[in-house]
């Protein structure tokens, strides 16, 4: 496995661990191959779910800007879209654990997991719109899906950080606890979920993707092209790199 993660295995439940704290666990190529390998493997007859992990302070800090800097944009599928369709069809349900910031990619990815339990110091953001980016149709798509349009217009919109009080409240992750309190409230979700029968979990979560599904019919190439403009903009090479170098960024509309 990947030195980005660790997969440790427990009777019903499968641990993946983002093992990249010095780096605030930014997904860069490596971390995201090695999840999209986790998620799109068969699960063992034995697996009832995955719990999702981060090691040090930092849940995860997003999509590794330095790299992006290095490697430039592609068109097309990025590969964070990839991971987050393999974990939006993976058959089995994932619980994650969020402490500390889940930023920009980092909360698209707590927000991909069929639960979020959060330690009450996790905040939750997408500082797109504060580096001269926009998420995907797909991406956008799961925020409409777990926050409706008024809390996705604040999270996109505004682009700072919401503390996990403000998500639980909203009905936008699943349990909050205090830091000491946090591993007891992820026990009774694994412990629940592992009782329960496989076929069930794998048909009702299949069954609720399904259904919410409607929205990919819906046209959007035209968005499409006004997020791949942002993403060659004169501004996102600028936020990007201001955020790197630790600066207010000077935007342009070019």
């Amino acid at each position: 496995m990947s030195e980005r993660i660790s997969v440790e295995v427990d009777g019903p439940v499968k641990t993946v661990t983002l093992t990249r704290p010095e780096k605030r666990n930014a997904m860069d190529t490596a971390m995201l191959d090695a999840l999209h390998d986790v998620f799109t493997a068969e699960p063992a007859p034995a697996d009832r779910l995955i719990v999702l992990r981060a090691e040090g302070s930092t849940y995860c800090a997003g999509v590794d800007l330095r790299e992006r800097l290095a490697k430039g944009v592609t068109s097309g599928e990025s590969p964070v879209e990839r991971v987050f369709h393999a974990m939006e069809v993976h058959p089995l349900p994932i619980v994650t654990v969020v402490e500390g910031p889940a930023i920009a990619g980092g909360c698209e990815l707590a927000l991909h997991c069929e639960f979020v339990i959060a330690s009450e110091d996790a905040m939750f953001g997408m500082s797109l719109a504060q580096i001269g980016l926009a998420p995907t149709w797909f991406l956008a798509k799961k925020l409409m899906e777990v926050c409706g349009p008024v809390g996705t217009r604040e999270i996109l919109l505004l682009g700072d950080p919401m503390s996990a009080r403000w998500m639980y409240d909203r009905g936008l992750i699943a349990r909050i606890a205090p830091k000491d309190e946090l591993e007891d409230e992820v026990q009774k979700i694994v412990r629940r979920l592992s009782k329960n029968a496989p076929l069930s979990l794998k048909a009702m979560k299949a069954m609720i993707v399904r259904q919410l599904a409607f929205r990919n019919g819906v046209t959007h190439e035209d968005v499409d092209a006004m997020v791949q403009a942002t993403r060659t903009s004169n501004d996102s090479k600028e936020g990007v790199a201001a955020k790197v170098e630790r600066r207010q960024p000077i935007f342009t509309g070019t």
